[in-house]
């Protein structure tokens, strides 16, 4: 009976096995067809005039930006990324596996149509992507909108704020009108002035919200007469409680834009105008203290780490930003235009003693505003800075935000800056705290335990201390130092036996990582310019401690191994290089005695080499390979 039905079966079978075998192989080749002529057909694209101009322009921003790795990794340092997904989660695509239980044949044929779409999991969006979209830890910026402004100006402003926000910068807008003053109605007008920026942000996509109450406090803060540390800044006409910034923190959690009057309350709890300036100074100072309060209370109950936080609000501000019909602060530098960055700690004293006064009748704010900017970013993270931009470039509001950097590198050659188009009128000016900048020539003036400690930590290398002092005893012309030896340059007398003039070398330049990226680079090598190839200059007097721009500049020389990844910085910065061997030669040409001859032949212009620039690649190439590797 059994072989009867092995031996019947697959004749019983074979009628119903050919029918379901023939619409199988039917619908197969339907679907196989319709595979083939869906991959002949290009894919749905969407337009770009299809897109919102508004998102449009928020995407060209963000790739006219043009971040380098350093800055997408600070970026993301600042931001966070969203928690990683449950390792619970099964994988997309479920493993199928086939044995010899599974029948060929199901009983029901399964129910292929040709016009339906085999349905494909999403595939998940690039963490580095969703984190620049969608931050987990939103960061606060202090906004100064010193108006008046027109309602097309407002919206562009308005549309740069939106911007920050899509990338995880909530603003908090203290209000400025410079026509509103002393009048019977000025606090009306004030309000009005509030709710036209609440609206012009609303219209732009944004939720906003009018605080019109006082968050600030009249007068210096209770106990600040006690401070016994000595203060290089101004500090504010008013002061903020952690219990005075709960309408700011309502807004803030709620995802609106708090726009703030310059308002505070008096000894008689009253409610009067001041400064914009001063109720900014509070405000930076009372928001850093009471996120201090908010981290004291984070440490005492930890946070769950399976939690999301996206909508936590770190209350120290990250950055500073005036926004102004005038701009950043015109520098004698560059005949009137702005000044790309300034340390605050070397440079400020400085720009107030050479701010030509006939800059006051177009900029009369600069200097207030600087002396702004100092005072915030005292109290401010080091990492924090402040932006001067003119209401014609919110996207540089984005640029800044992304890279911490000025429109154009400040260490550039000076002729490569004038003829640059980047820079106009209304060029931002970007301030940072800095450090102190000092030049030294003598080497009993350097502490070499901290200059071993910057060489080594920078390079990655074991320094032979005693020879390499040994040389500088010999040889040293002069050492710029910045900060604490958070970053050094070294520059040599290197003898020529063909010429009586020395090569004048630069044999180290560094900077410590945990500064690489916030402007040490920048500040020294402005300086380093200022005491070498840039001497002679007016540009290039400054208060380090080292000539003041008073003598001849010489041509700088240096050596850098050729995959020495900072090579391309000093291409940027460099007159010319050559290459020789595993080495790439650079220099800077003296630039006072080439623009001294230009000037003379007027129309002529400057030959290719100039009769003193005749066999220095030779002199240079017998002198430099031989100076002696100073590492272990």
């Amino acid at each position: 009976m059994l072989s009867h039905t092995i031996h019947h079966g697959p004749r019983i079978l074979s009628s119903v096995a050919a029918s379901a075998l023939k619409a199988r192989r039917t619908q197969t080749f339907k679907a196989f067809y319709a595979t083939i002529r869906s991959l002949r057909q290009p894919p749905p694209t969407v337009e770009v005039d299809d897109l919102d101009p508004r998102d449009n322009d928020f995407i060209l921003s963000l790739l006219k930006a043009n971040p380098s790795l350093r800055d997408t990794k600070s970026y993301l340092a600042n931001f966070g990324v969203r928690p990683s997904a449950s390792d619970n989660a099964g994988p997309v695509f479920p493993s199928t596996i086939l044995n010899n239980s599974t029948p060929l044949f199901l009983k029901e044929a399964p129910d292929i149509s040709v016009d339906k779409q085999p349905e494909q999991a999403k595939p998940d969006p690039s963490p580095i992507l969703s984190s620049i979209l969608n931050p987990v830890y939103r960061r606060t910026a202090l906004v100064k909108l010193q108006g008046p402004f027109t309602n097309k100006q407002l919206d562009s402003i308005a549309r740069g704020m939106v911007y920050l926000e899509k990338l995880g910068l909530v603003s908090v807008i203290v209000v400025e009108n410079d026509q509103i003053r002393g009048d019977d109605g000025e606090r009306s007008a004030l309000i009005e002035e509030i709710m036209r920026v609440v609206s012009a942000l609303e219209a732009q996509g944004a939720e906003a919200r009018p605080v019109l109450g006082t968050t600030v406090r009249l007068g210096p803060k209770p106990d600040d007469d006690q401070l016994r540390e000595p203060r290089n800044f101004i500090p504010p006409e008013a002061h903020v409680f952690p219990s005075d910034l709960v309408a700011i923190r309502s807004a803030l959690r709620a995802g609106e834009i708090p726009v703030l009057p310059p308002f505070a309350l008096d000894s008689f709890c009253r409610s009067v105008r001041i400064g914009a300036n001063d109720v900014l100074g509070a405000l930076a100072r009372g928001m850093v203290e009471a996120a201090a309060l908010d981290d004291n209370d984070m440490k005492s109950s930890p946070r769950d780490p399976h939690a999301d936080y996206s909508q936590d609000i770190n209350l120290v501000p990250l950055r500073l930003m005036i926004i102004s019909r005038e701009g950043g602060v015109p520098s004698y530098a560059r005949t009137g235009f702005p000044h790309l960055l300034i340390n605050l700690t070397s440079e400020y004293d400085y720009i107030r003693d050479t701010y030509d006064p006939s800059w006051s009748n177009e900029k009369d704010s600069s200097l207030s505003n600087l002396s702004l900017a100092r005072t915030c970013l005292a109290y401010m993270p080091p990492t924090s800075s402040a932006i001067m931009v003119s209401h014609r470039s919110p996207s540089s509001l984005i640029a800044n935000l992304i890279t911490n950097k000025p429109a154009v590198s400040s260490s550039l050659p000076h002729a490569l800056l004038q003829g640059n188009r980047k820079l106009t009128r209304d060029t931002p000016t970007l301030l940072r705290r800095g450090l102190p900048i000092q030049v030294i020539r003598s080497l009993a003036d350097v502490d070499k335990a901290k200059m071993n400690y910057l060489l080594e930590t920078s390079f990655k290398r074991t320094l032979d201390a005693d020879a390499f002092y040994k040389r500088l005893e010999q040889n040293l012309d002069f050492v710029v130092v910045a900060g604490d030896y958070v970053g050094a340059a070294i520059v040599t007398n290197e003898p020529s036996p063909n010429s009586s003039e020395p090569v004048s070398y630069l044999d180290k330049f560094a900077v410590l990582p945990s500064h690489q990226g916030d402007g040490t680079v920048d500040f020294l090598w402005v300086a380093l310019h200022d005491e070498s190839y840039g001497l002679g200059h007016l540009f290039s007097i400054n208060p380090n401690g080292g000539k003041e721009g008073k003598g001849e500049g010489r041509d700088l020389v240096w050596r850098s191994r050729d995959d020495n990844p900072i090579n391309k910085w000093y291409f940027e910065r460099s007159s010319g290089h050559m290459r020789m061997g595993s080495w790439v030669f650079f220099w800077c040409d003296a630039e006072k005695r080439l623009r001294v001859e230009e000037g003379r032949r007027a129309n002529a212009g400057l030959s290719y080499v100039e009769e003193w620039e005749e066999n220095r690649l030779s002199r240079w190439a017998d002198v430099i390979p031989k100076i002696p590797s100073v590492w272990k």
